[in-house]
């Protein structure tokens, strides 16, 4: 990407609108999401600019019940001023009050009766890492407690404490209650944002792709424009239904990450996070766990989802990063025999379990023998050939494999082979079925796969009836792959 210039003053001005209006949104689609999965306390209208309820209200999302939520969104065009003390306590431009004197006196107005509320500072600007109190935000809860209320009144942080209750306008004992319920929502980066709402919208059974996604954020622009402060669930439906962005039905989440964080964790049904028990720092040289951790305890992590995610899970969106044989393996725990739905992102398309296809497409076959034991060896190739890698591994680790069967896509492996969901789904039948028939004269399979990860989890939901089969995983070393799991089939 070519360098920028520096945006001009307007240019940081339109830039936080925008980023206001794609975080309204977002709340948009958490409205939609919660209705359709009959969550407890569902998001039921979301508020912009609102009138009565002090600094926060840049976007507020009305629940149910309450606690709603009441958000102040700062955004920054650079990282110059990361959120700290001085950050929060230092008066305005104008010499006016603080951001944090502004939230404290936000908090007494709103919940003067005893109502409960969230509160919700939201920015791109990174915490301090250095700060006594930012320092000890819990990145789970977003919360400074409880452990801003540790220590003594001496320490560096009873201090930081002493300074904020003042710089609020709070006593000490105050202010900790506002710390209980104010999160620090930090580092929401644009990126990260429309990472996050475009696979919210995914799991909400919109479509998601970028023009979508700035199609909801222009319409909560014009509703602002419009004066209209408050946008119901029907209101939001409505404008679904004129931007015509609807491609499928909501699904509960299953976050799996294990080379990157997953943004999509904190709203997941159920979530895996893995990526720091994998080797390496980089999202893209990683691909083993990390001793201790093992192959075998993140296959129990990911077979436990269905148990764990429940009724919710007949519907489920796959998000995150995760590696072929991973995916195969949640789309084992998702089989089709279970009446699971499962559907996952495959760049800007929804690749779903439910997709409805033609036929079965039969793959090219291509045998190779090796006369080594009586089991089977199956390579999938379909990004690319993985032929002579895997012929070499197998007879390197002498498995006890009789032949190898490489199946290609009709066309020949490319990274652009399958265009579709439906003709992924006919691909993955045919595979299966093309398998099913040369297994029955072997014990076991041993499955190594070169595809797109949508096409392995659509695999994964439909191997049944056939082996116990070994799953490998490329991990990039010098004997290629690597056994990851065993699924019975």
């Amino acid at each position: 990407m070519p360098d920028l210039p520096a945006p001009s003053s307007t240019g940081v001005r339109i830039a936080g609108d925008r980023y206001q209006w794609l975080i309204a949104w977002q709340g948009c689609v958490t409205a939609v999401w919660d209705a359709a999965l009959h969550v407890a306390n569902p998001v039921e209208a979301v508020g912009v600019e609102v009138d009565g309820v002090g600094n926060v209200d840049d976007v507020v999302l009305y629940r149910k019940q309450p606690p709603h939520t009441y958000t102040q969104v700062k955004y920054a065009a650079d990282s110059s001023t990361p959120v700290n003390e001085d950050y929060l306590l230092k008066p305005s431009d104008q010499g006016g009050p603080s951001i944090l004197r502004k939230l404290a006196w936000s908090w007494e107005q709103l919940a003067q009766d005893g109502i409960p509320v969230d509160l919700a500072l939201l920015s791109n600007r990174s915490p301090d890492a250095g700060d006594p109190l930012v320092s000890l935000r819990d990145s789970r809860t977003q919360l400074l407690l409880p452990k801003a209320a540790r220590q003594g009144p001496r320490s560096k942080t009873g201090q930081a404490r002493a300074r904020w209750a003042e710089g609020s306008g709070l006593s000490q004992e105050r202010l900790l209650e506002l710390l209980k319920v104010l999160r620090f929502d930090l580092a929401r980066d644009v990126r990260h944002l429309h990472e996050h709402l475009q696979m919210m919208m995914f799991a909400a059974g919109l479509r998601f792709d970028e023009e979508s996604m700035h199609a909801g954020a222009d319409w909560v622009a014009r509703q602002v424009a419009d004066g209209r402060r408050r946008l119901s669930l029907a209101d939001i439906r409505e404008a679904i239904g004129a931007m015509r962005p609807a491609m499928g039905s909501s699904r509960a989440v299953l976050s799996v990450a294990t080379l990157k964080p997953d943004p999509m964790a904190q709203d997941a049904d159920y979530a895996v996070d893995w990526v720091d028990r994998f080797e390496s720092a980089s999202e893209y040289t990683k691909r083993r766990p990390l001793a201790p951790a093992t192959w075998k305890q993140l296959q129990a992590d990911l077979e436990a989802a269905p148990s764990r995610m429940g009724p919710v899970s007949t519907a489920v969106a796959l998000t995150g990063s995760l590696r072929l044989a991973p995916t195969f393996l949640v789309g084992t725990a998702f089989r089709m025999v279970t009446g699971a739905d499962i559907a996952v992102a495959q760049g800007p398309q929804l690749w779903s379990s439910g997709e409805e296809y033609d036929g079965p497409l039969e793959p090219a076959v291509d045998e190779r023998r090796l006369d080594l034991g009586p089991d089977l060896a199956v390579a999938v190739a379909v990004a690319t050939d993985p032929t002579r890698d895997v012929l070499e591994f197998l007879r390197a680790q002498q498995l006890p494999v009789s032949r190898l069967l490489v199946l290609r896509p009709p066309g020949g492996p490319k990274d652009n082979a399958i265009p579709d969901a439906a003709a992924a789904n006919a691909l993955a039948v045919g595979i299966r079925d093309c398998v099913r028939r040369a297994c029955r004269t072997h014990p076991e399979i041993h499955l190594f796969q070169a595809g797109p990860k949508g096409l392995a989890l659509l695999l994964g939901h439909r191997w049944n009836r056939l082996r116990p089969t070994t799953v490998y995983e490329d991990v990039n070393a010098e004997q290629v792959y690597e056994k990851a799991f065993v699924v019975h089939a």
